[in-house]
């Protein structure tokens, strides 16, 4: 029988504690509520576009379209830029050249 009185009053106890730790959770989920609504913001204001502005940057973008050259409603693509082949064989030498420095580096380290 005294087993079991003690085995009522942990009991009692341990309800007690988990009433405590759900206050106290509750009272940490507020705080952070709290904290987490100010992301560092507080100070910023949103930038709100009126329509008029709206409508103005519109029509500006539209006359930037406008400007640009077309064909067929279709704008008109710039060329492709070729390189030389001799320009190619001049890039590769030199690349070839880093390589070998980089390669004689490591070999030289090791």
């Amino acid at each position: 029988m005294a087993k079991l009185v003690g085995l009522v009053s942990i009991v009692g106890e341990l309800r007690e504690e988990r009433t405590n730790l759900v206050s106290q959770l509750r009272h940490v989920d507020l705080a952070l509520s709290a904290l987490g609504n100010l992301n560092g913001q507080a100070t910023a204001h949103k930038h709100h576009v009126s329509a008029a502005a709206r409508r103005k940057m519109s029509l500006a973008q539209k006359a930037r379209w406008a400007k640009q050259p077309t064909t067929n409603g279709r704008a008109i693509a710039k060329p492709k830029r070729v390189m030389s082949a001799s320009a190619r064989r001049k890039i590769a030498a030199a690349q070839r050249a880093r390589w070998a420095m980089t390669r004689a580096k490591q070999k030289k380290a090791a």
